[in-house]
């Protein structure tokens, strides 16, 4: 349940649905919505603080915080595993590198541009 937490809190601020300085339900309100502990709430807090997702001000809440480039850091990760599991097809289907290269450049020069 903590990483849920911890994603879906990632998730929300990368994509801009919760923006920079909007406060977060307190742990205990989380807690009792989730029907989970406080400390598996307070830990997941922690954690996304460490990572610099959110700020905590004592005596006032937890906030999000700036944290530019978030969103850009997921989505790489995200490309990181569908190359991953690209190449491990291919990889499978004894395909040469030089075809699979082939074929991202083709997959690539097919899209269509961003507008």
């Amino acid at each position: 349940m903590y990483l849920q937490i911890v994603e879906q809190i990632r998730q929300r601020v990368a994509a801009g649905d919760w923006p920079v300085g909007q406060e977060l339900p307190s742990i205990r309100a989380l807690a009792a919505d989730l029907r989970v502990s406080v400390i598996t709430v307070k830990r997941a807090y922690l954690d996304l603080e460490s990572e610099g997702v959110i700020v905590t001000r004592h005596g006032k809440g937890s906030f999000v915080a700036d944290a530019q480039g978030l969103a850009k850091d997921m989505r790489l990760a995200q490309l990181d595993t569908h190359l991953a599991a690209a190449s491990e097809i291919a990889r499978s289907l004894a395909m040469p590198e030089p075809e699979l290269i082939e074929r991202l450049r083709s997959a690539l020069n097919n899209q269509e541009p961003e507008a």
